[in-house]
């Protein structure tokens, strides 16, 4: 078992929001269990209420069972494969897809299908073989994956340089003045939402560089090039400046265009091939749902101005 102590100072609010946000490697649900379970202590006397609210210098103990060891096996799947040869893959992951392994999502990630698929280099360890870069479970895009120890070595050492290219096409809350921009602004853990990052001073630079593609009723299409690859970055920064990611269920409003998460994504993705030195680039259309509310905005757009030129 695994315990967890905490004392209330200023958070506020349900007991098993407050848990989950202090707890970085605990989601709501599992809170909920062990809340459910009798496993969670308030003040020494256990409370099975998850919405209890918790007040300042509330003791709280929660235990937890230890984590089934995290294994990467294979599982045959089917790939969106964009490029493929003896060091690389480039593949169009599906929004809804985790990239490797982790609690909660032990199955069904891109590394399991990856490992069906073929060999995938070895010294980034048994849980990430072959990663390289990843995005986010609910944006899709592309993805270059290592095949050798080389070409591992190789792309990572490009991220570091920063000569690849990786663009992103994104839909924003509000109306960007801007034709284009910089976003520089450091990134760390929030420290008032262990689960969330935020823009912190002291944090890691990060650097999103944008362009201003279309506008429409209320919202914004932009594409993002990555200078730094930090966390949730195009996310918060866009929060940050006051234009929060559609669909974002962590960093936008509720109310907000209907999909299955943010949109985001990863359209276009570049770099030197690890053997031959060629400058390889890929592009992929963007899903369904992104393709449907793009349809839908331009529409409304197009009403707009026809009402206003009348």
């Amino acid at each position: 078992m695994k315990t967890y102590q905490i004392t209330i100072t200023t958070e506020n609010g349900r007991l098993d929001k407050v848990l989950s946000e202090q707890l970085a490697d605990l989601s709501r649900s599992q809170v909920q269990a062990a809340i459910k379970a009798g496993r969670v202590q308030v003040n020494q006397v256990p409370l099975t209420k998850a919405k209890y609210a918790v007040q300042a210098g509330d003791q709280i103990n929660l235990t937890v069972p230890e984590p089934a060891p995290i294994e990467a096996v294979p599982e045959p799947m089917a790939l969106d494969i964009v490029y493929e040869d003896d060091q690389v893959i480039v593949v169009n992951k599906p929004q809804g897809m985790v990239v490797h392994p982790a609690p909660g999502h032990l199955h069904g990630t891109l590394v399991n299908g990856l490992l069906a698929h073929g060999q995938l280099a070895s010294i980034n360890g048994k849980i990430r073989p072959g990663i390289v870069h990843r995005i986010d479970k609910d944006t899709s895009g592309l993805l270059m994956v290592a095949k050798t120890d080389l070409a591992q070595q190789s792309l990572s050492q490009q991220l570091k340089a920063k000569t690849n290219l990786r663009e992103y096409l994104a839909i924003v809350h509000g109306t960007i003045a801007e034709e284009q921009g910089t976003i520089d602004a450091p990134l760390a853990r929030d420290p008032r939402n262990r689960q969330r990052q935020a823009v912190v001073a002291g944090g890691r630079r990060a650097v999103t560089h944008f362009k201003v593609l279309e506008r429409f009723p209320g919202y914004t299409l932009v594409s993002c090039r990555l200078e730094t690859g930090r966390t949730h970055q195009i996310r918060v920064h866009f929060q940050y400046i006051g234009h929060p990611l559609a669909g974002d269920p962590v960093y936008g409003p509720k109310k907000t265009l209907s999909g299955h998460g943010q949109f985001l994504h990863a359209a276009k993705l570049g770099f030197t091939h690890p053997t031959s030195g060629q400058w390889l680039a890929f592009s992929a259309p963007v899903p369904t749902i992104f393709a449907t509310t793009l349809a839908k905005l331009r529409r409304q757009a197009a009403g707009e101005q026809s009402l206003d030129s009348k």
